[in-house]
Order: C-alpha cells, then structure tokens, then sequence
C-alpha cells in the first residue's frame, strides 16, 4: 500500500468533501453525477510547467503536444517555464499544487535522477505525483563549438584526455540530461573535466554555437537544427542505432564507446490527490496528441518519434519511473555527484 504524504492530507481531504458536495448538486440537477472529478473538467485554462528554460527541448516538446492536447480536452494549455536546479523548482512547485488537473508537469529523465542528486529534495516522484503517461524518448548528441579541433568522436576521446585541465564541457545544470550524459562520457572515457552548468540547454547551446564553450551532450530535439546549419560539429549520437534525421551521424558504439548510450525520456504528471477521472482525461487527450500527425512529423524532424500508445498511460508511465530511479541511483552513486 501506497503512503500518502503528509502534505498530501489535508489536500485529500478537501478533495473528498469537494467530490460529495460535487455529486449532491449532480443528483439534486439531475445530473448524473457518475464522472466523478471529471465532471466539468477542464473548465478553465490548464497550466503545463517545464521546469527548463524556454527554448530548450522538454520546452520543444510540450509546445509541440500542447495544442492537439488542448484540442482533444476541449480546454485551452499554457505552458508555463520554471527554472532552476536541474528541474527541482518546478517539479517542486507541481508537487504543492492543488491536485485538481489544472496544474501539470512536463519532466524528463530527471525525476528519476533527482533523489539521487539531492539530499533535501523536497518532494518524492512516486509519492508526491500520480503519473499521466510517457510522452517520447530522445537520442542524444555530442557536439561542440563548430571550430573545436578534434575531427571525429575517437579524436575528441584523445584530445579531452591530453587536454582535460582546458577543455570546457557544458551543461544544463546537475541533474539535467546533459549533465547526466557528461557524467557517463567522462566516465567512459576515464577523464575530469571543467563543467561549465547553465541554467537550461537553450543557454548553453547558444554559448556553444557562439564558441564561448568547447563541447556539450544534448538531445536531438536541441541540437538537430545547428546540426544540420553547420553552426556546431556534431559527433555522435548515444543510441544504439543511428537517428534517421542525422544519418551520417555514428553512434557512440560505432564511434568505440558502446558504454556511453543515454536517451531522454519525457513524461507528464500532476500532483498526488488528483482524481482519476482527471488522470484518465490527460493521458487520453496525450494519446490523441501523440497520434496527431504534425506532431509525428515535428518530432521526426528533430530525431524522436512519440512513444507507443500503450507507454502514454499512468501504468506504463509508472513502471518506467520506479525501474529508472532504481537504475540511475546506482550511476549517480558510483560517479560521486550530489548537487549542493
């Protein structure tokens, strides 16, 4: 059995006196009143908080499922930016919200990064939340500042191990993807290397096009666009199999680093007390969004695709999280990192 949170109480409560008064005035209209928390719902606008700068990729891809959502709901979405500690602020906020619905999360593989990362987080991703389902999962890329020497994968893992007091990595902050791949690249590659955090990939990458920083690992979602301007070099992507956007881009395997793969999984979620009816309400009006075909070819052009229909569901949604915090518990733990 599940534990309910204590700051969960009080709000569980309030929901329950809110669902019965909610029925009484369904029987007294003659409503039906068999919707439960859904009845009505939405009736007014939903709020979507990335908890990523604007312009970076879970900021790409809730914009690009946020209208067909919207649509299928027959609401309107807001998506809302708030930044800060690798995703910590505003899942943080998403967690206090009132768990009527209105107050969503889009995350990526940092939820289950960040009980690891952080000793006072806060919140717990598996009791503080209730899971909507899996949006998609994104490949990642090496790339660097487009005038960085070394021409290829196996010369960047020789240049950074002679150069390593010099050579810059950047990232969007402990916890975020990028660091979280940075982290396994210089495991791999048996080096420690200057980390230059940002508060977002969006920054970073920008610094990053304009030189100030040597290289950086991040999803195709962010990167595919320079890629294919030419404004960085691109070396590897850390998937199995190569991304049908990128196909001259090797993966790391091929590149001779099998150990470095890393994909970024985004999900959505809502405060822990939302009714199920609501729950079931999102996660069908994702399933629709994720079908929609701009969405599909959208994502297509920037290396991902949606997940399947039976992975955008609370279950599936949920059985993912509880195996990847199990699983990035033990990476983090092993590299030594905790964010202060």
């Amino acid at each position: 059995m599940r534990m309910i949170s204590r700051h969960r109480l009080a709000a569980r409560v309030f929901a329950a006196v809110g669902v019965v008064s909610l029925v009484a005035a369904c029987s007294d209209d003659g409503g039906t009143g068999g919707d439960g928390g859904a009845a009505g719902y939405p009736d007014q606008n939903i709020t979507i908080v990335v908890p990523f700068s604007a312009g970076g990729p879970t900021d790409t891809v809730t914009r690009m499922i946020s209208e067909p959502m919207a649509k299928a709901l027959g609401g309107k979405i807001v998506v809302q930016n708030v930044e800060g500690a690798g995703g910590t602020v505003g899942a943080g906020e998403v967690a206090r919200a009132e768990p009527d619905g209105y107050t969503v999360l889009m995350h990526h593989i940092g939820m289950s990064t960040a009980p690891a990362l952080y000793k006072d987080l806060g919140y717990q991703p598996l009791e503080d939340f209730e899971t909507v389902g899996l949006v998609t999962e994104v490949p990642m890329t090496i790339v660097a500042r487009k005038d960085f020497e070394p021409a290829t994968f196996q010369d960047l893992v020789t240049y950074v191990k002679a150069n390593a007091a010099k050579v810059t990595l950047a990232n969007a902050g402990i916890g975020a993807a990028s660091h979280l791949c940075g982290l396994l690249f210089q495991s791999a590659a048996g080096v420690k290397l200057q980390e230059v955090p940002y508060e977002g990939t969006g920054p970073a990458l920008t610094d990053l096009v304009g030189g100030q920083v040597d290289f950086m690992c991040d999803q195709t979602t962010n990167t595919t666009g320079q890629i294919s301007a030419g404004a960085v070099k691109a070396y590897a992507v850390t998937t199995p199999e190569r991304v049908k956007s990128l196909p001259d881009l090797p993966t790391t395997a091929e590149a001779g680093m099998p150990q470095l793969q890393v994909s970024v999984w985004h999900g959505l979620y809502v405060p822990d007390g939302t009714p199920p009816e609501v729950v079931q309400k999102l996660s069908d009006a994702l399933k629709v969004a994720l079908a929609d075909q701009a969405v599909i070819d959208a994502m297509a052009k920037l290396g991902t695709a949606p997940v399947p229909a039976a992975d955008a569901t609370p279950q599936a949604h949920r059985a993912h999280l509880e195996e990847q915090l199990g699983t990035w518990a033990k990476v983090i733990s092993d590299a030594g990192v905790k964010a202060s």
